[in-house]
């Protein structure tokens, strides 16, 4: 078994660019071999800012041979009244390449039909990957190609050179005037190269060795990760360690070389979150902190390379980080001295969305519709989150936000309690924007959550009046992320308010706004986007797609019922005798459905006990009203599970209900009769889950 590599060598591809460019690299080699029929072993992929590269292992020399079964025209059109071969018989012998004597009539359930055994395979791997490799470097995908000289093939950034080899030979190809050969380029100061490859498996030691570059990002990580804490304990502090930033640096290096730099400590005055935000934003550098989690006069960078002189270097750092750090304190005492009714008033004169007004508009739109949350989660705070409705938006007439806007709402929230709003609408603002993805956290407070939904729903609203619904990837205005953003803080926070009352409430704020939809339209595409965004989150949560549109389709005005609901339902999905009530609860809810709202029969649920005549009609009836009380009690305790539970004992009258009694009979009294009493029985079941929509 051979090993084969494959190195594409660019000028420097942004980080952002390549965190799966070496996997598709991989999946397309990987897959065209896996096609033409040759074994590999491992393979593994990497990533640098100048290269990326394939090794694979246990690659064998040569396609498997295997023994192929091809199938041509039928008997009938293979031979003619004499037995004799035909054109197509012929044809077809010679498209496989093989004489007519070695073909035969196979018999099948189809016919017969004309038909050859040959062997394929046995081609040697060096032949096929020219073709392999030129087709995978050109189905690389970027968010954005470059063209370079006069040449029409785009690529992240210009290709300078390839390696490809199997074992010490050189698989010969060329894409955008670049030929492969063997050798490599290194790092551009440390060790620049060009480096002769002899063989696939001396690789790795010329590119560590003399090319000084390590080519696995997870070692360049684990090497910052390392010295970083190495160097921040020799202070007495430790790194505060940002994992998509530290994901950024090690697709920025390929030479990993950390340094200790050291700012003055009256900048510590100036908010953590501003420090932070300049030492990662803008210098791609670590802060530290201390045992008390306050930050230290320190910050950590990341070279790319061993300089001649530290000191030289680290001072250039410092230097640089130092205007960035004067600028934040700047902003920051001219931000302290500000009037916050002044912010308010220039909101005025900033649009929020076209015919939707200003920000001074939003901000009262959300001190209303805070106030109407509060009201119905936990009246005691609504007028601290009211006031916080209004305040939402004034930080983006600060000068911090205005240079640094990544911190909106968060310097909201310090302003707020620098200038003693209180604890309540400081963090409320702080959270405001939280979470801002489905992976992050949601608000840690109820204030947070109030301002965070009532924010949500105000976009969502105006955007769905002026119908700019998200359609295919195109969501411009994260109306998907701000939906599920609603949802879990709904459900994380166990909040028991009406959906469709919150959202009919974001849509009265607007007033006499010109939509292009009406109310009731833009609701109920609201409606339709929420219950597409919850089934993918529970999907998302491991919960299987017909239990989840189930409990979907029984209604999701109360989402932290909804989540109990799925999961009461998931757990009763597990039962033994669950496909059998499916069945018989499913076949009550079909009739309902056929006979009352398609059949133009008007069912209300009300039937009239003297117009019970059988006796399994008269069982079902006593078995609802037995139960009936327990029922209402489990569900004001909202204890779904006991409630499917009670299904098990509503069952076998059911079943025997439709075993012995004509639901369908020509007596029209007794007809509406027996489908009210199933219309009793599935408007309850109707409350807990639609069994029309499982499938068994």
């Amino acid at each position: 078994m051979s090993r084969i590599v494959l190195e594409i060598g660019t000028e420097e591809i942004p980080a952002r660019f390549f965190p799966g460019l070496h996997e598709e690299l991989g999946a397309l080699v990987g897959k065209a071999l896996a096609d033409a029929k040759v074994d590999v072993g491992e393979m593994k992929t990497f990533a640098t800012p100048r290269r990326t590269v394939l090794i694979a292992d246990g690659v064998a020399a040569d396609q498997r041979r295997e023994e192929e079964l091809v199938t041509g025209p039928p008997r009938r059109i293979a031979y003619d009244a004499n037995g004799e071969p035909t054109k197509a018989a012929l044809g077809f012998a010679k498209t496989q390449g093989v004489d007519i004597a070695d073909c035969f009539v196979l018999e099948s359930d189809k016919g017969e039909y004309l038909a050859v055994r040959k062997m394929t395979g046995g081609a040697s791997t060096v032949e096929l990957l020219p073709e392999i490799f030129e087709k995978a470097v050109a189905a690389l995908q970027f968010p954005k190609k470059m063209r370079w000289g006069s040449r029409d093939f785009g690529f992240g950034r210009p290709i300078h050179w390839f390696v490809a080899l199997f074992d010490d030979q050189v698989i010969p190809f060329t894409v955008a005037d670049v030929t492969s050969g063997r050798q490599t380029c290194g790092h551009r100061v440390m060790g620049a190269g060009p480096f002769e490859v002899a063989s696939a498996a001396e690789y790795l030691d010329v590119l560590r060795d003399k090319c000084k570059v390590t080519l696995d990002a997870a070692e360049r990580k684990a090497f910052i990760r390392a010295e970083g804490d190495r160097l921040a304990a020799e202070v007495g502090g430790r790194i505060v360690w940002n994992e998509s930033l530290l994901d950024e640096v090690c697709g920025l290096v390929e030479h990993p070389v950390v340094i200790l730099g050291t700012f003055d400590q009256s900048f510590l005055e100036v908010p953590r979150e501003v420090l932070l935000s300049s030492m990662e934003g803008h210098q791609k550098s670590f802060g530290v902190e201390g045992p008390d989690g306050r930050l230290l006069p320190h910050f950590l960078p990341v070279l790319n390379l061993e300089p001649k002189d530290m000191s030289v270097v680290r001072k250039g750092w410092e230097r640089v980080l130092r205007a960035r750090l004067e600028d934040a304190r700047f902003f920051w005492k001219a931000d302290l001295s500000a009037d916050v009714n002044d912010w308010l008033g220039k909101l005025d004169n900033v649009i929020f969305l076209g015919p939707l007004g200003s920000m001074g508009d939003k901000t009262r739109r959300l001190e209303r519709l805070c106030g109407w949350l509060a009201r119905n989660v936990e009246p005691s705070i609504e007028a601290q989150v009211a006031r916080a409705g209004r305040l939402s938006k004034a930080d983006l007439e600060s000068d911090m936000v205005g240079e640094f806007d990544e911190l909106q709402g968060m310097m909201g929230g310090i302003y707020a309690d620098r200038r003693g709003e209180g604890d309540i609408v400081a963090k409320a603002l702080y959270e405001q924007y939280l979470p801002a993805g489905p992976d992050t956290p949601v608000p840690s407070t109820l204030g947070g959550a109030i301002l965070s939904m009532a924010d949500k729903a105000d976009t969502l609203a105006g955007c769905f009046g002026l119908n700019k619904v998200p359609t295919g990837a195109n969501d411009p205005y994260a109306l998907r992320r701000a939906a599920l953003g609603i949802c879990r803080i709904v459900i994380e926070h166990n909040l028991r308010i009406d959906l469709g009352a919150f959202l009919r409430e974001a849509q009265a704020g607007y007033g006499d706004i010109a939509w292009k939809l009406s109310n009731d339209e833009a609701f109920a595409k609201m409606q339709d986007f929420f219950a597409n965004r919850l089934r993918a989150f529970f999907q998302g949560q491991g919960y299987e797609t017909l239990v989840v549109d189930a409990a979907l389709g029984a209604g999701f005005n109360d989402l932290w019922a909804l989540g109990a609901r799925i999961d009461a339902l998931a757990a009763f999905s597990k039962a033994d005798d669950f496909q059998q009530a499916v069945l018989t609860f499913k076949r009550a809810a079909n009739i309902i459905v056929k006979q009352g709202e398609s059949g133009g029969v008007e069912l209300t649920g009300a039937y009239d006990t003297v117009l019970l005549q059988e006796e399994h009609e008269k069982a079902l009836a006593a078995r609802l009203n037995g139960i009936a009380p327990t029922w209402e009690e489990l569900w004001s305790k909202d204890d779904f599970a006991s409630l499917f539970g009670l299904l098990r004992e509503l069952r076998p009258d059911v079943d025997a209900f439709f075993d012995n009694v004509m639901v369908m009979c020509e007596e029209t009294g007794l007809r509406v009769n027996r489908l009210n009493l199933l219309t009793a029985l599935v408007s309850r079941l109707g409350r807990l889950a639609d069994f029309s929509a499982l499938q068994v």
